[in-house]
């Protein structure tokens, strides 16, 4: 059963922006996107730790901050010429409010 918690209202989330959300585990970034969707992405690039929730949004993608890589929101797949991964997090707006599916979360494992 998946268990859904409230991190904020869409509002908090500049269009093409990023919001982080620290767990135990490690921080989740949560991206808004300019058509309005919300992915939930690992705020970590594999290739030098970056934090993504710094990067630029750019339709369903997020250019990491210190070596350009670029990640799709929907899958964490790098694109182009880059190779790597970024684990996702199911995430979904309800009547404005952004909700995290904390089963994901609390199945992540520790770097």
């Amino acid at each position: 059963m998946t268990t859904w918690i409230d991190i904020g209202a869409l509002e908090d989330i500049p269009t093409r922006g990023a919001r982080v959300v620290k767990t135990a585990l490690g921080c989740v970034a949560i991206f808004r996107t300019g058509e309005e969707e919300v992915f939930a992405l690992e705020d970590r690039c594999p290739h030098k730790g970056g934090p993504l929730s710094e990067g630029i949004v750019h339709g369903a993608s997020v250019t990491c901050p210190l070596h350009n890589w670029v990640f799709s929101l929907e899958t964490g797949e790098a694109t182009g010429a880059d190779e790597g991964m970024v684990p996702t997090y199911p995430a979904r707006v309800e009547a404005g409010r952004i909700l995290l599916d904390a089963t994901r979360l609390e199945n992540r494992s520790a770097a």
